[in-house]
């Protein structure tokens, strides 16, 4: 490395790699996916096998610029002027590069594990500690095996600390992050549940943990955490806090709520402290007692922590899309501002096509660690890779360096306050508008202008989640199988562009909709994916074709229709999916019909099989297991008999959710992925594989006193046994929370706790009864979450989740949240 600059050769000199090097130049970015390319030219991409082989994208990033490549095997025909570094283990070299990096510094570093609370500290400490010091953190939450080795290349000359967090689902697992972190200070943080599968015991998990903190100097964490590792390695400094141990180095022995805020009192150093911090729940108060105890470990006077920590502010670590005014999609993440969360903000707004313009509204950066000049040419080079149609820069720094910013479209502000003023001539209408902006630009104040406003009843929908669930499902697809997303129904109420758009950029193979005005909507959205549409309208013939949907034809009279419009209309080859009813007996040609069938698509000019498929009646049902094979084998008789007549292979599918893990025999060409993407999928028993993707929750509009036999409601219906309290919530049938519900069948969380409805549920609101809490006008009540599911909901009214799910109306207010 040569005046800190990398160049492919030294790299492949660093990882012994065999060496393709037609062009050797500058490396100063690391690349481990395709669709996220950043300063292409001095790009070097690592095709990764995760669930998905990188080799398969490498064309990809290349046609996106990058020319340099670390490779498991030689390519059998080398791109034009690309660089391949050939290794054994792609992300061993990731890996080794980033621990190299590492090594070339002399900074302090703190490293940071445990089950929760890793990426809050980190914050904290961050906010914390940036007075005296140039830190580089952890983007987000990297703290992956890929994410902590590109933590670790964000280190410049300019740093002088590092806070890095170390996260591990195994054993073994963080033996490869420590050389790369090479912390000097570890902190472990609260250690819970998370991962717990992965471990032998919690013992396990602790041990492994600590393996982050083999050569620290000093270790801070919770007393009785620590205890056993304190004995066995005195070598080591340790800061211990504890709130029932008075022996710990900081013991906290007073905590009370103080109009919102939470005052603390300790023994430290056998004086008397005190800290005020600005959260109530209980996790924040644990991560903010670590960060005192660091900052005390570290030398800070227990008055500079005091006025510090009071003035902590809340970590939103995660993007929020809205809907916005005038047909906008707004993305919120107005509470955080650094050069690697915008690049992540960036690389989501490049996922959304559901509006031909991408506005970025951007606040100036703080903290960063960069000299100004290098930080915003950063940016600027960041913004003009990522085509960004109008830039609105909202301080004065951004207004210095607005010579750098080459949009076609660009207005810059000195203050929030000016851009506010001038919002209405801005003239946002039918774009998708990225919010970043550090902390104290408020740019809430600008998100609520943009946002549609709608009442407090909202769904908020997890993409993470999804995405997790999405790719639990590909991990047990047989090597080549497909996969269809079934995006009907407003995608289970979960909404229409929004989640198609993640499948996109996520390389499903298909989607599905039930009608053609779904597809049109889809289209129009900027979805470009193969849309088969299960329940096509001959009189919207003409949007299926213009619109380029795929029809399922399951009856002769609709492949007569079809096959005559397409005459009309002078179409060849269009493509078409055969249904195939094999016991299900609602839709398809049943076994009998499948000659007079091929007669009718033997050498038909008109139409193109794409897929025949078939759809199970009880997949997940054990009981109905000689029936499912029964349709499976009649399914396996038709298409052999299509695909002799038309002379050419087909797509086959007749694998819904539950069969995708339960009958892996029936996966074939292609499964329909569906409710399973929600979390819901009663043929999967790991309780970790999938997690719930939503949250209904809405507030309470006021609380009333109600004497022992007092009637509450609609008919007189509800009533409490004994003097209580109910509190009317803003939710009722026309939003979704069906009648079924009322009269205790249904059941809230309320402060973390199961209450149920009193009377009738009425349209737009209900009633509770919040005798056992204390509540409230405005706090919040859950619905449905991870916790109280929406399968217990169905099981409350003797229904299936997908009735809970597709009932939710379209007046609830969805917002979409990435972490």
């Amino acid at each position: 490395m040569a005046n800190g600059i990398y160049t492919t050769s030294l790299i492949g000199q660093i990882l012994n790699a065999n060496e393709i090097i037609v062009n050797d130049g500058p490396v100063s970015t690391l690349l481990t996916d395709s669709r996220r390319i950043a300063n292409a030219p001095e790009a070097l991409f690592f095709a990764l096998s995760n669930r998905r082989d990188g080799h398969e994208f490498i064309a990809e990033a290349y046609e996106g610029g990058v020319r340099n490549f670390v490779v498991r095997s030689a390519p059998a025909e080398p791109l034009i002027n690309a660089n391949y570094l050939i290794v054994p283990d792609v992300l061993a070299a990731l890996q080794t590069i980033a621990a190299h990096h590492r090594a070339q510094f002399d900074l302090k570093v703190i490293g940071i594990t445990g089950s929760n609370g890793k990426t809050m500290v980190k914050e904290w400490l961050y906010q914390l500690l940036s007075p005296e010091h140039n830190i580089v953190r952890s983007p987000k939450s990297y703290n992956s095996q890929i994410g902590v080795a590109l933590s670790v290349w964000n280190i410049t000359a300019d740093n002088d600390m590092g806070i890095f967090e170390a996260g591990i689902s195994t054993v073994n697992e963080m033996d490869k992050l420590q050389p790369m972190i090479m912390p000097e200070i570890g902190i472990l943080t609260h250690m819970g549940s998370a991962h717990d599968e992965g471990f032998k015991d919690r013992r396990e998990k602790v041990n492994e943990k600590l393996k982050l903190f083999k050569d620290c100097k000093l270790l801070i964490g919770e007393y009785e955490l620590l205890l056993d590792h304190k004995k066995q390695n005195q070598e080591q400094h340790h800061f211990c806090w504890s709130r029932k141990f008075n022996s710990a180095s900081l013991y906290v022995f007073s905590e009370t709520s103080i109009s919102g805020n939470y005052y603390m009192r300790a023994m430290y150093n056998k004086q008397e402290i005190e800290c005020l911090v600005p959260f109530l729940d209980q996790a924040s108060v644990e991560n903010a007692i670590t960060c005192w105890a660091t900052l005390l470990a570290l030398g800070y006077s227990p008055a500079v922590i005091d006025e510090r920590m009071e003035r902590l502010a809340p970590v939103s670590m995660r993007l929020e899309l809205k809907n916005g005014i005038n047909d906008c999609s707004v993305i919120d993440d107005s509470y955080n501002s650094d050069i690697q969360s915008l690049e992540i903000a960036l690389n989501f707004l490049d996922q959304q096509n559901q509006h031909p313009k991408k506005t970025l509204v951007l606040s100036d950066i703080y903290q960063s660690g960069l000299s100004r000049d290098n930080l915003y040419r950063q940016v600027a080079n960041m913004l003009n890779d990522k085509k960004i149609d109008r830039f609105i820069g909202v301080g004065e720094a951004l207004q210095h360096y607005k010579d750098w910013f080459h949009v076609t479209e660009k207005h810059f502000y000195k203050d929030t306050y000016d851009m506010l003023v001038d919002i209405h001539r801005l003239n946002f209408k039918d774009e998708t508008i990225l919010l970043k902006g550090a902390r104290n630009f408020e740019f809430e104040r600008i998100s609520r202008a943009l946002v549609q406003k709608s009442h407090e009843t909202v769904m908020e929908i997890n993409l993470n989640a999804l995405l997790n669930n999405l790719n639990y499902y590909k991990s047990q697809l047989q090597p080549g199988v497909k996969l269809m997303a079934m995006v009907k129904a407003f995608s289970y109420g979960s909404g229409t562009f929004e989640i198609a758009n993640l499948l996109q950029y996520h390389k499903v193979d298909y989607l599905a909709v039930a009608y053609i005005d779904e597809g049109v909507a889809l289209r129009q959205a900027g979805i470009t994916l193969p849309i088969m549409v299960l329940n096509p309208e001959a009189t919207a013939f003409d949007k299926l074709t213009e619109f380029k949907l795929q029809p399922e034809i399951y009856s002769f009279g609709l492949l007569a229709e079809f096959v005559n419009y397409l005459q009309v209309n002078d179409i060849i080859n269009y493509p078409i999916h055969i249904k195939i009813d094999t016991g299900m007996h609602r839709l398809g040609f049943e076994g009998f019909e499948i000659e007079p069938l091929c007669d009718l698509l033997e050498d038909n000019p008109y139409i193109k099989v794409r897929s025949v498929f078939s759809h199970l009646a009880a997949s997940d049902a054990e009981e109905h297991d000689t029936f499912t094979m029964k349709q499976i084998r009649r399914f396996e008789k038709a298409f052999k008999q299509i695909e002799q007549t038309l002379d050419y292979k087909v797509i086959k599918h007749i694998a819904n959710t539950s069969a995708i893990t339960r009958w892996k025999v029936a996966q074939f060409d292609m499964v329909r992925l569906g409710i399973g993407l929600y979390g819901i999928d009663s043929a999967v028993t790991d309780p970790n594989a999938l997690e719930s993707v939503a949250t209904l929750k809405t507030s309470i509009s006021q609380v009333k006193k109600i004497k022992a036999g007092e009637t509450v409601g609609y008919n007189r219906n509800g009533s409490l046994k004994k003097d209580g309290r109910i509190a009317t919530v803003r939710i009722g049938y026309a939003d979704g929370y069906l009648r079924a519900f009322g009269n205790g069948v249904g059941k809230m969380l309320v402060k973390g706790m199961l209450v149920p409805t009193v009377g009738n549920i009425a349209m737009d609101m209900c009633m509770i009864d919040v005798s056992e809490v204390d509540v409230k006008e405005g706090d919040e009540v859950i619905i449905f979450n991870g916790d109280q599911r929406i399968e217990e909901l169905a099981k409350q009214i003797s229904t299936i989740p997908y009735e809970i799910l597709t009932n939710i109306s379209q007046r609830v207010k969805r917002v979409y949240f990435y972490e």
